[in-house]
């Protein structure tokens, strides 16, 4: 009976042992939209780059690191809240963006991980309004397991009246399978 017992408790820790290990890793980045012409309604076409989402190595990404993982040891990587916050300037709201969606770029490959349209029709109102992303269920493992990974903004609407200062939080949630 003891016996029995004892193999039952070893085994329990060895299905805990194989269990996945899932963490969050939060990336953050600021751009700024000029403000358009005064009096002249003009079309933002191009959305402008975040730097800090460009060239990213996971190996150097301080979650990553704390948890003791290289990029090549998680086995899934998925998109889990994107967050874009008006900084400044604080009377600022997001009636002058349409769409936006959020691409994860490695190489010539290129997925989308988040979209939202209609912006402008949300009522997000001043002051320092956060637009939440709508999320979709896409893996970026080999996006994130690649040698460099890069985050593309891409958004319509009407450049702003005056300059604008955002700043967007990616949330992604990584999955490491133990032996």
């Amino acid at each position: 009976m003891r016996l029995a017992l004892l193999l039952s408790a070893w085994a329990c820790l060895g299905l805990v042992a194989c269990a996945p290990v899932s963490f969050d890793s939060e990336l953050k980045g600021e751009t700024t939209v000029a403000k358009g012409p005064p009096g002249v309604t003009t079309l933002l076409n191009a959305f402008p780059a975040i730097g800090s989402f460009a060239g990213l190595d996971f190996d150097q990404n301080p979650d990553f690191r704390n948890q003791g993982v290289s990029k090549d040891e998680v086995s899934s990587v998925k998109p889990k809240a994107i967050e874009l916050r008006l900084l400044s300037p604080d009377d600022a709201d997001f009636g002058f963006l349409d769409t936006l969606e959020f691409f994860a770029k490695a190489g010539d490959q290129e997925k989308r991980f988040a979209r939202k349209q209609d912006i402008s029709r949300l009522g997000l109102q001043a002051p320092n309004p956060v637009l939440r992303m709508e999320v979709e269920d896409v893996e970026l493992q080999p996006f994130v397991a690649a040698p460099s990974m890069s985050i593309i903004v891409r958004g319509k609407g009407r450049m702003p009246e005056q300059e604008v200062r955002l700043q967007a939080v990616v949330t992604l949630s990584a999955q490491v399978d133990l032996l």
